[in-house]
């Protein structure tokens, strides 16, 4: 479990507010980061799904297979 669940919390609501200026590897870097804690964060995985969907045409096969 992470021991500042709060610390997560905060980082997952201004990602959430940037990350339509994040590039492929960001986002996959911020779901993986997300995705490897005890975090709950559905409405930041929601918002990462949103932005890749509008950014598809920037993603590498390489990105895809790795995320």
């Amino acid at each position: 479990s992470v021991e500042a669940p709060a610390l997560f919390n905060a980082i997952a609501d201004v990602a959430r507010a940037k990350l339509s200026g994040f590039n492929p590897q960001a986002l996959a870097n911020t779901a993986w980061a997300f995705a490897t804690t005890s975090v709950e964060a559905p409405a930041l995985f929601n918002a990462i799904a949103d932005v890749a969907l509008t950014k598809l045409d920037d993603f590498t096969p390489q990105a895809l297979a790795n995320t």
